[in-house]
């Protein structure tokens, strides 16, 4: 119940955030050069046909009206049309949402599953040979531009060995897989389609990984410290000299105080992530949210750009509530 209450607390507060995002995401994507009308008609295109394009996509009322029929339709769940396809939003975003989130998580777990392994290992082992060696790679992952690793990965495990299916997509076509969440993986598993299952798995391999090596550094580095920290406590060191077991000093004194920074960091590389599937969706041709936002942003497409920003603001909220929520579970000492 109290933690129902601080979610509830936290997601009102949470309101006014969202409002401005809305509004200022409004106001820029308007101000900025260019004419996204001219940018989808062309040239050639008349002064009576830019006219009639802006009347059917209401860019010919005052900015207030726009405004007041944009917030208007985020309450009745309509996000708009597309300027450069004509289609609903809303539909378009849903199924580009899965697939990018899919990818996200995906990458955000296992670099966490492995920042905590490895961040503990490390420091347990400071200033030996493995704990440099380890710094050092994490050091050189954090520092490879994504589209680089990417390509250099499609090189060695398409092209050269041949481990994995071509960059060319989600799934394979013929696995005949049934939509539900746009998260194809997931999907496979819901529908029970062994083959679509494993197309999907084979196709994530390289993007998820790519990710992987970009994102663990920085939450490597927070459990190295953390538990660095914990090693040289008082407390800890008055449990080992008590006697107490190599297993329960692991699990009940090093591991959970090492991870109590773990999830608000872990929150801000998820919203980093989210970011970072722009170049990885583009070299893996995922066909997500990333390429789509991207897309609308070149053509100026008023109501995608809006939307984007919009989901992408929501998911911060989400994450770093869930963040603090797993936070006050880890460090008793902490109110909710």
């Amino acid at each position: 119940m109290r933690i129902a209450r601080f979610a509830a607390r936290r997601l009102l507060q949470a309101v006014p955030v969202l409002l401005g995002v809305i509004v200022v995401t409004f106001v820029l994507v308007r101000v900025l050069p260019g004419d996204p009308i001219r940018t989808i008609l062309g040239p050639n295109a008349t002064e009576a046909d830019a006219a009639a394009a802006r009347a059917r996509y209401g860019l010919d009322q005052p900015l207030w009206r726009q405004f007041l029929d944009y917030v208007g339709g985020l309450f009745s769940g309509d996000l708009g049309t597309s300027i450069q396809s004509g289609a609903s939003v809303a539909g378009e975003m849903a199924v580009r949402v899965g697939p990018t989130m899919e990818l996200v998580v995906l990458a955000v777990v296992i670099a966490t599953l492995l920042a905590t392994v490895l961040g503990i290992w490390s420091a347990r082992r400071a200033g030996r040979a493995g704990d440099h060696t380890l710094r050092v790679l994490a050091l050189v992952g954090n520092s490879l531009p994504e589209f680089w690793l990417g390509l250099v990965l499609i090189l060695l495990a398409y092209s050269v060995l041949g481990w994995v299916p071509a960059p060319s997509g989600r799934v394979d076509p013929d696995t005949d897989l049934t939509l539900i969440t746009g998260a194809d993986l997931l999907d496979a598993a819901l529908t029970g389609n062994g083959p679509a299952f494993a197309s999907a798995a084979g196709h994530l391999v390289l993007p998820v990984l790519t990710m992987v090596v970009v994102i663990v550094a920085p939450l490597l580095r927070s459990v190295r410290a953390s538990a660095l920290e914990v090693l040289g406590s008082e407390a800890y060191q008055a449990a080992a000299a008590h006697g107490l077991s190599a297993r329960t000093l692991l699990r009940g004194y090093l591991t959970r105080a090492a991870l109590v920074r773990l999830p608000a960091l872990a929150a801000l590389v998820f919203g980093f992530a989210i970011g970072s599937t722009v170049l990885v969706e583009y070299v893996f041709s995922w066909q997500g949210f990333g390429q789509w936002a991207l897309r609308g942003l070149l053509y100026r497409d008023y109501p995608v750009v809006q939307a984007s920003v919009v989901v992408i603001a929501l998911c911060y909220t989400l994450i770093f509530l869930i963040a603090d929520v797993v936070h006050a579970v880890l460090d008793p000492r902490v109110r909710i």
